[in-house]
């Protein structure tokens, strides 16, 4: 599976959407509609976005007991969606029971991937405010690991934390990853970040990239910066 950069559409209306991205011409990137978006204008703006010929990866990180998020992966199942997450930390078990309710009668389904610990996470955050003692590092590639065990496709992780992913899960196994920066830019509310080039070169298979494009004074010339620095080079 090829590389790809993924635009975080972290708007909160379609109009807003929609408004941003005729900004691109006729490309049609890989697009992430997160809790904002969705919450916003519900599940027309995923079918929305598909008839344009976008990709979608729908990350609303679903984290609930088993049962419930197998029912609410069988109703997203039919949204047509490319790539779909939910939290590592809500167990095997819970994973498991999300990658069954988004097969569809003849088996197949959009890419499942689970989130390890969030980008805006620190190694003090998670020790105080989480009481998790172990190494960053360490956490997220035993998360991957759990997720590997499910069946999931791959994980969202820090691009620093890429090598480790596919060190302990192989190289098919996806690290999707947000806390991606140009040099130049401001970090915003991300910790643990590096640029399109340093992500590539650590092995991430796909960025989300949000504010370094969609708030750019040129948006087109800041996407074709991101695939030319991660896909092109």
């Amino acid at each position: 599976m090829g590389k790809d950069v993924i635009i975080a559409c972290d708007f909160n209306s379609s109009e807003e959407t929609l408004h941003f991205l005729e900004k691109l011409g006729d490309s049609r990137p890989y697009v992430k509609i997160g809790m904002e978006l969705f919450y916003a204008e519900g599940p027309d703006i995923v079918k929305m976005l598909k008839m344009r010929g976008h990709k979608v990866f729908l990350d609303l990180k679903l984290h609930d007991i088993p049962n419930t998020v197998n029912k609410a992966m069988r109703v997203l199942s039919g949204l047509g969606v490319d790539m779909c997450n939910v939290h590592a930390s809500g167990t095997i078990d819970m994973m498991k029971a999300g990658l069954e309710g988004l097969k569809a009668d003849d088996g197949s389904r959009p890419l499942l991937i689970a989130v390890t610990q969030l980008t805006s996470t620190t190694q003090e955050r998670m020790q105080n405010d989480l009481m998790i003692d172990e190494d960053m590092e360490k956490v997220v590639a035993h998360y991957a690991h759990n997720a590997k065990a499910a069946g999931l496709d791959g994980v969202v992780c820090s691009p620093l934390e890429s090598p480790k992913v596919h060190g302990v899960c192989g190289d098919t196994f996806l690290t999707v990853t947000p806390g991606v920066r140009f040099a130049d830019d401001d970090k915003g509310d991300q910790a643990r970040v590096t640029t399109p080039a340093k992500a590539k070169e650590l092995g991430s298979d796909y960025i989300v990239v949000g504010r370094s494009i969609t708030a750019a004074d040129d948006p087109v010339k800041a996407y074709e910066r991101c695939v030319e620095e991660f896909v092109d080079k």
